[in-house]
């Protein structure tokens, strides 16, 4: 499977910056659960440590993809990017809800890093290809209460080869279909930055995330920074996509 940004994506939004990552072997076991809420504690330390200087909506992360959203004709404090409402969710309530240790882990690295953090079930995703695209409206969304809407013509989403979105608004809501669950075992990590600097901050959140998962799970994440000039990121052909 091939999972890259669509050229029409690219050349709208060149200040995109973005990097994958996939691992094979992940469990969400009540043993990795307790050493994930360590390394959760740590990461989300981080980011409250930063919001103490003053609130999300004036990070340099957030206002880039606030100003984004505002591009595609979305009111940015209606429809927030991930990495926003997850900081805000913090800000509010100290803490961030537990979902599944690997999803855990990836929000608490993205409220670090102030970038959204995409985590899918690979095996959840319809191949050869996975693509963040503008939708064409006949693609289906599948909400966390198992409702299916269709993304609005034009509208950026993470689309398979199938015409399942994964995404609604881009960064901003995540399908339920492919969302990590008790029986995840192979994952695709995208993530994805707007801001001045955005390359070092992917490349960082991507190492990080390649170091946690590695020492967490036996699993050797693969990871790629994706750019105008090598915009695809090839999970192994080994790897098996339904």
């Amino acid at each position: 499977m091939i999972f890259r940004h669509a050229e029409a994506v690219r050349s709208a939004h060149p200040g995109l910056a973005a990097g994958a990552l996939h691992a094979t072997g992940v469990d969400g076991t009540a043993d990795v659960e307790a050493r994930v809420a360590a390394r959760v504690a740590e990461y989300t330390a981080r980011a409250l440590a930063r919001l103490a200087g003053g609130p999300e909506s004036g990070f340099p992360e957030v206002l880039a993809w606030r100003r984004t959203f505002a591009r595609m004709g979305l009111r940015p404090t209606r429809y927030r990017c991930a990495s926003e409402s997850l900081l805000r969710r913090l800000r509010k309530e100290g803490a961030l809800p537990r979902i599944h240790p690997v999803v855990d882990l990836c929000n608490a690295v993205s409220v670090a890093y102030a970038v959204p953090v995409a985590v899918l079930d690979a095996d959840r995703i319809t191949g050869p290809l996975l693509e963040v695209r503008p939708a064409r409206g006949d693609e289906e969304y599948t909400t966390f209460d198992g409702r299916t809407e269709h993304p609005a013509p034009g509208e950026v989403t993470y689309a398979d080869s199938a015409g399942r979105a994964h995404a609604r608004r881009w960064t901003n809501r995540q399908s339920g279909h492919s969302a990590v669950r008790e029986g995840t075992r192979r994952i695709l990590v995208v993530a994805e930055a707007m801001h001045e600097g955005g390359e070092d901050t992917v490349a960082r959140t991507l190492e990080t995330l390649e170091k946690e998962l590695a020492a967490l799970w036996p699993v050797t994440p693969v990871t790629a920074l994706l750019t105008d000039a090598d915009p695809e990121f090839r999970l192994d052909d080994h790897a098996r996509v339904r």
